[in-house]
């Protein structure tokens, strides 16, 4: 028998439901003191499992899982002194602890971008319960860059679709949507 593949131990037994009055939690670092907490003041949106190699995942992790939330919905409540962003030169500005490397949220400064306005975040790092399940899996080829052997593929997808998390090598359909809709209204196409 074929060993399971594991995507990410928050999906590897299945995807709990989103809890029905869920209002958001509290993300903490990995640190053992000190660490960077951050108050979400709302339900995520969008929740998926990324294969990019700019997202932080956790150790033995095929996939991170991501969300997004409206930035003003995002509050540092303690230790902030600590956050670093990675990549000064990447779209999304990604805030990680300088102590345990782990990624608290990532913001988009342009304004012009489809996404301005929203911030990323992990909700793994909360202990809350509530939070909306993964909904697809973006960037599923990306993980060949990680090093998964490309004949591995085909099972990695295959189990993706097993967890119920259709496998895309962009974004999810209804998000590509948005960034072309977005587009056609800042060049006139659409009003």
């Amino acid at each position: 028998m074929a060993q399971t593949i594991s995507i990410h131990p928050n999906v590897d037994q299945g995807l709990k439901p989103a809890g029905a009055n869920f209002t958001g939690g509290t993300l903490l670092c990995h640190c053992s003191d000190k660490k960077v907490s951050i108050a979400i003041d709302s339900q995520c949106a969008h929740n998926h499992v990324c294969g990019c190699t700019k997202c932080w995942k956790p150790a033995g992790a095929l996939f991170s899982q991501v969300a997004v939330v409206a930035r003003d919905k995002v509050r540092i409540t303690a230790n902030g002194d600590k956050l670093a962003v990675v990549d000064q030169n990447a779209v999304i500005k990604r805030h990680a602890c300088k102590g345990c490397g782990v990624h608290m949220y990532g913001r988009i400064e342009n304004e012009k971008h489809p996404f301005f306005g929203f911030d990323f975040i992990h909700t793994e790092l909360s202990s809350d319960q509530g939070w909306a399940p993964p909904e697809f899996a973006a960037f599923v080829s990306s993980i060949i860059e990680s090093g998964t052997n490309p004949a591995e593929m085909g099972a990695v997808r295959a189990r993706l679709k097993e967890l119920k998390l259709e496998p895309y090598d962009c974004l999810s359909p209804a998000l590509m949507d948005a960034i072309a809709t977005h587009a056609a209204k800042a060049s006139g196409v659409l009003k």
